[in-house]
């Protein structure tokens, strides 16, 4: 087996190919766009090369095939509650149920990651945000993955725990019919705010994205400031993230609350764009776009999933939660429009999040794990630690 650096066309054609060599004998398996995951090793595209680097590997076999994948990524942005060593990433790894492969290519991340004074390796995550490829999946195999959700065969397991990886957390997702109805707090509380002055919720405008990019930025700073990771996102960089996103958003399930004009809540959902980009093997050029929008009109798309939901803290405890999903239900429930929800990831060491989806009727969809390798043996591993919630 030779390990070779990704560094020309014809490497960087494999490293894409080998996720699909891995995946295809799941007929759920979808593959992601090819320009997505390149976008994020290129540093006039991703952010994150400002705050650290990549590097990537494949593996061949003897008949010089490609038969695994995985990169390695440092970013000073990447914090972790109670992680006071420097701690990089390792991501996008693919790979024959073979260990002996697998240990060649966490072996490689590991030296490289020692090198740049690296203490610890997570994975698999991704080098950039936390809502795409975070996370090994360990339940879930039996239905199409979701836009941005890993998705792997269910050996790959064994072969992190045979390396000596341990689980630093489980991911949760959970899911539901968008026609459920929805448990009597959620009407009651509507109700309560509803007859308050000064708070209302509503759907975003897309002729009115700058406004929202600004009002998302707010609520979001505000309710993820007490994770105690050091996330923090500008209305520009939501504005380009809102633009690149308008010709699939849908207006009518991207909803805000506000108390006298202050954004305190948001609950951000968008189609499933999978259910597009399944017809696309992973190209994503003209005709790609074309085609896109003829399945867009003809309403193929019956899938909601869930992109971010925060409140501000003040208002956490209030129901304003209820108000603003019970306000949305009240636009979409019924119309034919979409048929299933599955909600974005979260984490075990936040069960408020947790307890929304559950008190949404959503039943557990998949299960997702992310890792930590130490590689000081003597030290003590600790899993991620809970939430503590500020008001």
């Amino acid at each position: 087996m030779r390990l070779i650096t990704v560094k020309d066309k014809t490497t960087v054609n494999d490293f894409l190919r080998v996720n699909v060599l891995m995946n295809q004998g799941n007929p759920c398996y979808i593959r992601p766009l090819d320009k997505e995951v390149n976008d994020v090793f290129d540093p006039a595209k991703n952010k994150n090369f400002k705050y650290g680097e990549a590097h990537r590997w494949i593996l061949r076999d003897e008949q010089d095939q490609p038969i695994g994948r995985i990169a390695a990524f440092t970013n000073t942005k990447y914090i972790n509650k109670g992680t006071d060593f420097p701690t990089g990433g390792i991501g996008y790894f693919d790979c024959i149920n073979d260990q002996q492969a697998a240990n060649i290519l966490f072996d490689a991340a590991k030296t490289w990651l020692q090198s740049k004074g690296m203490e610890a390796m997570d994975g698999p995550i991704n080098f950039g945000d936390r809502d795409k490829w975070w996370g090994l999946m360990a339940e879930g195999f039996d239905k199409e993955p979701m836009y941005g959700m890993s998705f792997n065969p269910p050996y790959y397991e064994q072969l992190f725990e045979g390396y000596g990886f341990q689980n630093y957390y489980n991911q949760f997702y959970y899911s539901m019919k968008v026609d459920d109805p929805l448990p009597p707090r959620f009407p009651e509380r509507h109700a309560k705010f509803k007859a308050k002055p000064g708070y209302v919720a509503k759907h975003v405008n897309l002729n009115e994205l700058e406004k929202y990019a600004g009002d998302f930025a707010t609520v979001y700073n505000a309710a993820w400031a007490q994770h105690g990771e050091g996330k923090e996102i500008t209305k520009e960089q939501v504005l380009k993230l809102f633009k690149s996103m308008k010709p699939i958003m849908d207006e009518r399930v991207v909803w805000f609350a506000y108390y006298k004009e202050d954004p305190i809540a948001m609950f951000i959902n968008i189609p499933d764009v999978n259910q597009y980009f399944k017809h696309f093997s992973g190209k994503f050029g003209l005709l790609q776009k074309l085609h896109l929008l003829w399945l867009k009109k003809r309403g193929i798309n019956k899938r909601l999933t869930g992109l971010a939901f925060g409140v501000v803290p003040k208002y956490q405890s209030l129901g304003i939660d209820s108000f603003m999903i019970y306000e949305s239900a009240l636009l979409i429930q019924n119309k034919g429009w979409y048929e299933e929800y599955e909600m974005g990831w979260a984490g075990e060491w936040n069960p408020k999040m947790l307890n929304v989806y559950k008190s949404l009727g959503g039943v557990p969809s998949r299960r997702m794990i992310t890792y930590r390798y130490l590689f000081d043996h003597t030290k003590n591993f600790e899993r991620h630690p809970e939430m503590e919630y500020k008001i």
